[in-house]
């Protein structure tokens, strides 16, 4: 079987392609099939995320490429920017990831994808939003200590916010 373990930047031939959804793509340990129907092991560090297109390369040398398969998303629109800004601070609240995209050809509109979840659907058309339901692939925000998206040829992993060592709680009552 085909061990998957090292993510490379560029690669002047791909021998392969795994579809995978979003929720797989955060395994650092996983058994799939590429989409030819060999079986592979991924064995990725702990904590990284595969986005599409990234390139692994293969215990025997070959070089497969990740592809974000379509799975049952949520499209949120809103009618303006601060409606749109508002569902996503609630989807936030609840810790929802969210994929946050430019419209195309509309530089100043984007809309918001997350996962199908009837609740959250109900939140949202709560909040003024269009919520349409589609396939598509699901790439949402890493977050703010997750060194957001990795764009290709950056090889350099810079958190978006200084990550505290220890938090130190500041109270009214202390001093200075």
């Amino acid at each position: 079987m085909l061990t998957l373990h090292t993510k490379i930047e560029q690669a002047d031939k791909i021998d392969g392609e795994l579809v995978l959804p979003y929720d797989l793509r955060e395994k650092s340990r996983l058994r799939a099939q590429l989409a030819s129907g060999e079986d592979v092991a991924v064995l990725t560090v702990r904590g990284t995320v595969l986005r599409n297109g990234d390139l692994l390369k293969g215990d025997d040398g070959r070089i497969v490429k990740i592809t974000a398969a379509k799975e049952a998303t949520y499209r949120v629109e809103c009618d303006t920017p601060r409606n749109l800004l508002r569902c996503a601070f609630h989807l936030g609240n609840r810790h929802t990831q969210a994929q946050v995209e430019q419209a195309s050809g509309d530089p100043q509109n984007g809309f918001l994808r997350i996962r199908k979840d009837a609740v959250l659907k109900e939140m949202l058309e709560g909040l003024g939003a269009t919520v349409t339901e589609e396939l598509a692939a699901f790439e949402p925000e890493s977050g703010a200590y997750g060194g957001g998206h990795h764009h290709h040829g950056d090889d350099h992993h810079h958190p978006l916010a200084p990550i505290p060592l220890r938090q130190k709680i500041h109270r009214p009552s202390d001093k200075g």
